[in-house]
């Protein structure tokens, strides 16, 4: 067992990015690799994966007239992320499933602390609180100009409270998540993802064979 209670025969992979890059599509495609190669993971998300994670998530995305407090939201995204680590992700590593999360910590660090420049150094301190030392083994950055991933939200309809942020907004996500992917290589794998849709997937199938494949 590891210092957080995670089998050393199961695997935590994440997939982060901004708005319109993908992570739902993709997310999928990975579960069913993982499937085809004998794995049975817990996919879920964040916020998210719990009922209350999911009220909080409600609370989150829904479009409003005033604007909510920087340090609010990211209350909330720990909070949110409390219950889904101790209820679910935790318990699955220990019973030796692995799983599979769209978005995890990284993202509060991009949107929280990038988007809405809080300290990196007040997340940082929620995260040791919250997470108790669990970190992904594996992060897939999907990664793609500002500009194109807007376009795509765009063309779905309606929007939440964070697809209504400007660009600049996401710009400075961007940064921060390529700035997290460059301090940790081995863990952060960037994907691009301003190409096709076969393009995208043949990098994510390289980075699983090389990274996932001996790990089952």
């Amino acid at each position: 067992m590891t210092r957080f209670g995670q089998s050393k025969r199961t695997r935590f992979i994440t997939l982060e990015g901004i708005e319109g890059v993908g992570k739902s599509t993709h997310l999928k495609f990975i579960a069913d690799w993982l499937r085809a190669h004998g794995s049975k993971p817990l996919v879920t998300r964040e916020p998210g994966g719990t009922r209350l994670a999911d009220e909080i998530r409600r609370l989150l995305l829904t479009p409003r007239s005033q604007p909510v407090a920087p340090m609010a939201e990211l209350l909330l995204m720990f909070a949110a992320r409390a219950s889904h680590i101790e209820q679910l992700v935790r318990p699955a590593l220990i019973s030796g499933r692995w799983v599979l999360c769209d978005r995890f910590t990284d993202a509060s660090y991009a949107y929280q602390g990038g988007g809405r420049r809080l300290p990196q150094r007040q997340i940082a301190a929620l995260e040791h609180m919250v997470t108790r030392g669990l970190k992904p083994d594996l992060t897939l950055l999907l990664d793609a100009p500002v500009p194109v991933g807007m376009t795509r939200v765009r063309r779905r309809g309606a929007r939440d409270r964070f697809e209504l942020e400007r660009q600049a907004f996401f710009e400075r996500v961007r940064r921060v998540y390529l700035r997290r992917a460059r301090n940790e290589p081995r863990r952060v794998r960037i994907i691009r993802a301003d190409v096709s849709l076969s393009a995208v997937r043949e990098q994510i199938l390289n980075v699983l064979q090389q990274c996932v494949l001996p790990w089952l």
